[in-house]
């Protein structure tokens, strides 16, 4: 079996054993093959859960660790992108995505946890309620995270279960939704790193605003090639999702912007949920080595129920 092929096997079938869990105050460590993999933020003074954090099976860190960390020469823009997050920046008026100390209180959410995570396995499962900036909730979040890695590759399943308490709508923004803030010297900007998508086509320019299945962000790192892909499950909600994907090295998934990417304001992308309807979504990080079938692995992962 090649390497191509195990990466696939290793993303199809994670190993529970390889994956171990420790539990801290208001967060879980995750260590893969008793290396550190990331860390899962699930309470403290942060407005939303985040995992920072994500590093290649090789040590080295793909995620910009600034605001968490403050590191000499890093980009400290957009101190909302928080590692690995899910928010959004309109949900019923209230803004998720933009909501960090020193951003408008009276219009920013906070996502609180519902009791403790659980671990299990190879998978960390979580609840949340996204609440109004008056401690309303308007929606929980049940969320279950699956780890797997080997030797050269490193993966996270997300299953996520959006459920209505009282009347809630997914406004049509860009500023959202399932993202990851790349380390600096990955980006586009950074003239090392470049995207492309399940087309073909390459470039923020022909990426940002497209629809496709999965993304792949790739580059060099500290003299090792890699990339880190999302793949969008096509039982998802808006099938091939649209992605907000920026050359500084914001990398999202987003099926509720289409008026901004398509700049065409007639366009509502927005979803509305009445009480006790649920929204599910599913999505796939992988961080891999160059040479990666990506199409191949997305298949594997696309066969999933």
């Amino acid at each position: 079996m090649n390497r191509i092929a195990i990466i696939a096997l290793m993303c199809a079938v994670p190993v529970a054993a390889q994956v171990k869990f420790e539990k801290q105050a208001g967060r879980i460590v995750v260590r893969i093959k008793g290396q550190p993999f990331t860390t899962f933020y699930w309470g403290g003074d942060a407005p939303k859960p985040y995992l920072h954090p994500l590093t290649a099976a090789s040590g080295k860190v793909v995620t910009r660790r600034f605001p968490m960390e403050q590191v000499a020469g890093e980009s400290r823009d957009h101190p909302h992108h928080r590692g690995l997050w899910i928010t959004h920046g309109e949900v019923s008026g209230v803004n998720f995505w933009m909501n960090e100390p020193g951003y408008k209180p009276e219009e920013s959410g906070r996502i609180v946890p519902l009791g403790e995570p659980t671990v299990k396995g190879n998978t960390i499962h979580a609840v949340f309620e996204w609440r109004k900036p008056d401690g309303k909730p308007l929606l929980t979040e049940d969320r279950t995270m699956a780890f797997s890695g080997d030797s050269t590759a490193r993966g996270i399943d997300f299953d996520v279960t959006f459920t209505a308490i009282d009347t809630v709508k997914w406004g049509d923004t860009k500023e959202g939704f399932f993202a990851i803030r790349l380390a600096d010297k990955l980006t586009e900007k950074s003239g090392t790193g470049h995207m492309v998508n399940a087309s073909g086509a390459t470039g923020m320019k022909n990426v940002w605003g497209k629809r496709s299945e999965w993304v792949d962000y790739a580059g060099e790192l500290d003299g090792e090639k890699l990339g880190i892909a999302i793949f969008d499950h096509p039982r998802n909600f808006r099938h091939p999702t649209y992605w907000h994907a920026r050359d500084y090295g914001l990398f999202a998934a987003n099926p509720f912007g289409e008026h901004d990417f398509l700049n065409d304001k007639t366009r509502d992308g927005s979803l509305t949920l009445k009480p006790r309807e649920v929204l599910r979504l599913r999505y796939r990080v992988l961080i891999h080595p160059a040479g990666v079938n990506l199409a191949d692995a997305y298949r594997v992962y696309a066969a999933q129920e």
